[in-house]
C-alpha cells in the first residue's frame, strides 16, 4: 500500500468536522479485521483506512500542525501498512484485573514470537514482531505488539481461490487457535496482491 504523505491527510479543522462520520466508518471497517485468539489475545489487522485513522487521531490529540511534527507521525505509522505480500497487525493482551495482568505478562515472556498463521495446506508462518523496538524484557512481555506475517505467492493464491486460514499462539502458557471466518478472510485478502490486483 502506498505510504501516506501530508497531502493525504485532513487538516485539524477538516478532521474535526468529519470525525464523527469518519470514526463510525472506521469502526465498521475494523470489525472483520479483528481476530480473537483465546480469551485474552486479539489481533487488529491494519490497512490504509485504519492507519489513517490512527494518524489523524494522534495529530488531533497532540494538536500537531507543524510539517515536521506531521512527518514524525507519518514515519511512525506508515510502517504499519501491508505491502501486498504480508499482513500487519497490532496485537493486544487484555486482562480485567491489574494483578492478573501483571502476573500473566510476566508468565508470557516471548509469546510474541509464538504467534502464527497457517493457510490451509501450507506450513505455519510465525509473526515477525516489534521491528521498531523491543517490547519484552527478562521480566515480562508487553500488552501490545506490532506484528508482520510474510506470505508467499502460493499461499496468497490459495487464499484467493477460497482456502481457509487459521491463526494461533503456541506458547506453553497460552495455547489457542481459531479458524478465520469468511468475513475475516475477505477483509484480509484486500491487503494482499493476488495477481489479479495491483499494489495500492
Amino acid at each position: 500500500m502506498k505510504p501516506f504523505t501530508q497531502a493525504d491527510l485532513m487538516s485539524l479543522e477538516q478532521y474535526a468536522e468529519q470525525r464523527p462520520t469518519f470514526r463510525q466508518r472506521v469502526l465498521e471497517h475494523k470489525k472483520p479485521r479483528r481476530v480473537d485468539i483465546g480469551p485474552n489475545f486479539t489481533l487488529y489487522f491494519e490497512d490504509r483506512l485504519t492507519v489513517q485513522y490512527q494518524i489523524q487521531e494522534m495529530l488531533r490529540i497532540e494538536k500537531v500542525i507543524e510539517a515536521a511534527g506531521i512527518e514524525d507521525e507519518l514515519a511512525a505509522y506508515n510502517p504499519l501498512l501491508p505491502n501486498g505480500n504480508n499482513l500487519k497487525c497490532t496485537a493486544m493482551f487484555e486482562f480485567t484485573e491489574v494483578d492478573e495482568r501483571r502476573r500473566k505478562l510476566a508468565d508470557l515472556r516471548g509469546v510474541e514470537d509464538r504467534v502464527w498463521l497457517q493457510v490451509e495446506g501450507f506450513d505455519r508462518v510465525f509473526a515477525i514482531a516489534n521491528e521498531d523496538l523491543k517490547r519484552s524484557n527478562d521480566d515480562k512481555t508487553s500488552a501490545i505488539h506490532f506484528m508482520r506475517f510474510e506470505l508467499n505467492d502460493e499461499m496468497i493464491q490459495s487464499l484467493a481461490s477460497g482456502s481457509g486460514m487459521a491463526m494461533g499462539v503456541n506458547h506453553d502458557l497460552y495455547r489457542h487457535s481459531v479458524n478465520l471466518s469468511r468475513q475475516n478472510l475477505d477483509a484480509l485478502l484486500a491487503d494482499l496482491e493476488t495477481g489479479s490486483t495491483a499494489k495500492a
